[in-house]
């Protein structure tokens, strides 16, 4: 039996083409933070502008959530997946080849579409190869591929993008999507089933889903608290992480502390290896333990802290910012927690518009959050410019910086309440009427 026939090795090949452009979507929503003076000064952008046009990528990204969801659960990740990888490819061309703040817009927007579609069609991918107590752990690891993905988008594409250019390098990152696209679509099947394998002990088939189903399913999921409460704490996770290790955790570093931008970006390096390592040991640590709310919980209000360091001290000695950074990318695998625990609550076949929904809110927070504290920066600007970046002062970071621990501490807070209604045995709408979903 090679490879190809054997179902448990077939599916680490195709996890591994999924993933790779996942690696890519990861280093394009990343890469404001090391690109921001060139664009600044390309593209002559203000505070507020250089936020938007990051945030461009995640309003698409979240805004095509739900569709994802329903798509991944009809058409399956070969087709959604490579679809997504070309698109995106797509649009990192468009955005080499911007003369405009407009045109960078719309092409880092196509970005943003592509690659709304590879994370869910991910999930959808191991919840019909992988067995139910290896899913948080599968989602882990998934997000420790952004982790890497973050590191790229630091420290290496900094100092490419000083050899070779920022439209270069994007658009050699084009082309590596454009194989990895092809990888998918090899790869990449529905199911054991519909690859021609035996099934996978342990792995259910999962039924194909009529749209009247997913109807039900998005009704269902509206009305259900426990999704509210997940989905504010994915907003807060994923949304401050982006927005910390994507765009303002290095121009802090360069303002504040007088550092280029090469070696500001080793801080947010540390938050990359954070993210790299955090997510698949707390998804292993919650298999194992069988528990999905009190790690979460814990991790969630751990992360309020370590964000609150700037806003307290405004200019923390180095070492103390560079732990902040480092815990920031770790303790976001609290916040993965959330996918594993809305998969949980729902059947098999709602696993992608239901994990959708929740990361639909992740990548809503990815776009609020950036532009929220650029305005909040632009208040506090100096009118003056360091290695390319544009200042503002020590009190309007502190200022910007607080607004992100005090929604990951509103996270903290949905967290418990989750954690509460476990305890008490509360169950949710959809948990009472599962009978009537299966």
């Amino acid at each position: 039996m090679n490879v190809l026939s054997d179902p448990t090795k077939r599916r680490w090949l195709a996890w591994g083409a999924l993933v790779t452009v996942f690696l890519l979507v990861n280093v394009h929503r990343l890469s404001t933070a090391v690109l921001s003076g060139r664009l600044t000064d390309d593209f002559g952008t203000t505070a507020a502008q250089l936020g938007t046009l990051h945030a461009s990528f995640f309003l698409i990204y979240a805004a095509f959530q739900l569709p994802t969801g329903v798509l991944a659960d009809r058409l399956g990740p070969r087709s959604v997946g490579s679809i997504g990888a070309i698109v995106l490819s797509l649009g990192a061309v468009g955005f080499t080849t911007s003369g405009s703040y407009t045109a960078a817009l719309v092409s880092r927007g196509l970005i943003g579409l592509g690659s709304s579609v590879v994370f869910v069609s991910i999930l959808r991918f191991c919840a019909n190869w992988y067995r139910a107590d290896e899913f948080a752990t599968m989602t882990g690891l998934t997000g420790s591929v952004a982790g890497i993905g973050a590191i790229l988008a630091t420290t290496p594409l900094a100092v490419t993008v000083d050899l070779y250019g920022w439209r270069e390098t994007v658009l050699g990152l084009a082309v590596v999507g454009f194989v990895a696209g092809a990888a998918v679509f090899a790869l990449a099947r529905q199911s054991p089933a519909a690859a021609g394998l035996e099934p996978i002990e342990g792995v259910p088939e999962q039924p194909s889903v009529s749209l009247a189903e997913t109807g039900r399913y998005l009704r269902a999921l509206a009305t259900d608290l426990d999704q509210w409460l997940l989905s504010i704490v994915f907003f807060a996770g994923n949304g401050a992480n982006l927005t910390l290790i994507g765009l303002w955790g290095v121009p802090y570093l360069v303002v504040v502390y007088d550092l280029d931008v090469t070696t500001a970006s080793y801080f947010t390096l540390l938050g990359s290896v954070g993210l790299l390592f955090g997510p698949p040991l707390i998804g292993w640590v919650s298999d194992r333990i069988g528990q999905r709310t009190l790690p979460m919980a814990a991790g969630i209000g751990l992360y309020a802290l370590a964000l609150a360091v700037v806003p307290v001290f405004g200019r923390p000695p180095l070492p103390a910012v560079a732990l902040a950074y480092l815990a920031c990318g770790f303790l976001f695998g609290s916040a993965m927690l959330t996918l594993s625990v809305v998969k949980e609550r729902y059947p098999p076949a709602a696993s992608g518009v239901a994990t959708a929904t929740v990361n639909m809110a992740g990548f809503v927070g990815a776009t609020i959050l950036p532009t929220l504290m650029g305005v909040a920066l632009d208040a506090y600007r100096t009118g003056e410019t360091v290695d390319g970046t544009v200042t503002y002062t020590e009190f309007g970071y502190r200022v910007a910086f607080a607004i992100l621990a005090g929604v990951v501490a509103i996270a903290f807070c949905s967290s418990c309440w989750l954690l509460v209604r476990d305890r008490a045995g509360v169950s949710s709408p959809v948990e009472r009427d599962r009978s009537s979903l299966e």
